[in-house]
């Protein structure tokens, strides 16, 4: 198989329409880009900087406009496999928005679209950490030839690029509220994959998206640049992608014309082995693209080595998006079993699962619907939250209460670490509600910590398979979502079976609400089997 057949196979996500446009301001940035930025690296290190035609076909589309003059797309991103030049495609568009005509000035006698420069050109290169945006600054030096930084009187520092007359380029990292009120008219989000709710990363791409909200003529944008994220952490990369495959569903209700979203991504085919030479060979190949500079037989290497873990293999060289060997449960799994239309309506028979940290981990209350077994998170605290770094306990001994006065709880499971005192006043208070005991001679404390919970094991399998045949249902809660992905595998050292734990000790990708979901969910599978129950002729499955 030729180098070109291995391309053709590619599996390509893409919001953009096929062909070229048919008005941007492009053609003249290639020009612009071919005289005055230099090739940072490699053998051509120097030499005029010259886009690949596949980076050529991006350039285009992102600055292709309207019959009005105003761009067909507001945002974007664009995925691809580790070493691609991402890095460097981003400096690039950075150098063209400081100094290049990237805004729409007025279209000639022939109808073609002419640009102007920005009158004040603001540029941000923005990271959840000051090692990413290093990546993109450490390339202008090498980029800016001497003509541009005499022409347009440039003066580059460390994390920062001045321009004669006014306008800049400058890094940023993880500050959301200095990113607040902000004028960037371009803003390049460096490794979103990386960007996470625990470390900013989702209030930056909200400030950068309010800020670039306001520009005259949607002439304020941003582009984000990625790699193929790990399903389950909510990455802003991963939040984009959902975003992407909600707008490409036939479901969809979004009116498409009017969602100007750019989003371009080349992946290896499905059927990629890794264990196989050639099969792999033509998958690393087909997700490169033209960027011929990477050494296909060194990657195969390094995908083959025993030592490289299969899915981080897929995630950076094949650039697909799969879940982690030892995951629970995958993000299709559970998407599956997705209905927002569901609601718990008042005096629903219920039975709740609670996991109860003062610190650290988070506590969680969730419900499981008896009738039809659907799955509700109803309170989440997280410590983090909270000045003095502590779940307010009192507030989530009232949340109990409340979820009490409102449904029918008939059974009810919780963990007793830090909450013991809690756990037995709603055992007295609730003893008359409650139809059956969370395990023997204890109505509803539930020991996690206690090697003889068999009875968990055997729910996590139970759970997970209610799942995989989609005899549950969630409504969609994005958390509980998180929590479920974020949760392992972790096989018994006493029984037969296999519970949920954190990918390691000291994660900060925590399954606490997915602990709760399978408490509640072992309850109403019990309570199901009750003496109780079989006097009302609920079934169980």
């Amino acid at each position: 198989m030729t180098t070109t057949e291995a391309m053709d196979e590619a599996l390509i996500q893409s919001t953009l329409p096929k062909g070229l446009p048919e008005r941007t301001l492009g053609w003249y940035l290639l020009y612009w880009a071919s005289k005055y930025l230099r090739q940072p690296d490699g053998p051509d290190a120097g030499k005029p900087f010259m886009f690949t035609p596949e980076q050529t076909r991006l350039v285009l589309w992102w600055y292709a406009v309207d019959e009005n003059g105003r761009f067909l797309f507001n945002s974007g991103v664009i995925r691809r496999m580790k070493g691609w030049g991402k890095d460097p495609f981003a400096a690039a568009l950075c150098l063209l928005e400081l100094a290049a005509p990237t805004q729409f000035s007025h279209f000639d006698e022939k109808g073609n679209p002419i640009g102007r420069p920005h009158p004040a050109p603001w540029i941000q290169v923005a990271a959840v950490s000051r090692d990413q945006t290093k990546n993109t600054f450490t390339l202008f030096p090498t980029m800016m030839s001497a003509e541009l930084i005499n022409d347009y009187g440039l003066e580059p520092r460390k994390e920062i690029i001045h321009k004669r007359g006014g306008g800049r380029i400058e890094a940023v990292t993880s500050a959301p509220r200095s990113l607040e009120g902000g004028r960037s008219h371009f803003v390049v989000l460096n490794e979103t994959q990386f960007w996470l709710e625990n470390n900013n990363g989702h209030e930056m791409r909200n400030a950068i998206q309010g800020n670039t909200a306001k520009g005259r003529g949607g002439s304020f944008r941003y582009l984000s640049i990625c790699n193929a994220h790990r399903p389950g952490e909510d990455s802003v990369a991963e939040l984009d992608y959902e975003a992407f495959q909600e707008l490409m569903s036939e479901d969809s209700l979004r009116d498409k014309s009017k969602f100007k979203f750019f989003y371009d991504a080349v992946e290896a085919p499905p059927g990629t082995d890794l264990t196989d030479y050639e099969s792999l060979k033509r998958g690393i190949i087909a997700a490169r693209g033209d960027a011929t500079w990477l050494d296909v037989d060194r990657l195969v290497e390094e995908v083959m080595d025993p030592r490289t873990i299969p899915s981080e293999a897929r995630r950076k060289y094949l650039n697909q998006i799969v879940a982690a060997e030892d995951a629970w449960l995958t993000p299709q799994q559970w998407d599956a079993i997705c209905n927002p239309l569901l609601k718990l309506r008042p005096d629903d028979k219920i039975t709740l699962g609670f996991d109860g940290s003062r610190s650290g981990d988070h506590t969680a209350l969730c419900a499981c619907r008896v009738e039809d077994g659907a799955i509700f998170l109803l309170n989440v605290w997280n410590p983090e939250n909270y000045p003095d770094g502590k779940v307010p306990t009192e507030e989530v001994d009232k949340a109990v209460r409340r979820v009490f006065n409102t449904y029918d709880v008939v059974a009810f499971r919780a963990d007793v670490r830090e909450f013991e005192a809690y756990i037995d006043k709603w055992s007295a208070d609730y003893r008359k509600t409650l139809e059956i005991n969370a395990c023997p001679g204890n109505l509803i404390a539930y020991d996690m910590r206690s090697k003889g919970k068999r009875e968990f094991l055997i729910d996590c399998e139970r759970f997970e398979s209610a799942v995989i045949e989609k005899e549950v249902q969630h409504d969609g809660n994005r958390l509980l979502r998180r929590h479920v992905l974020s949760a392992r595998r972790r096989p018994s050292e006493t029984y037969d079976l296999v519970g949920i734990g954190k990918e390691s000790r000291m994660s900060k990708n925590k399954i606490d609400a997915a602990v709760t979901a399978v408490l509640a969910f072992g309850a109403r599978q019990e309570y199901l089997k009750s003496k109780r129950n079989k006097k009302k002729g609920l079934a169980i499955f």
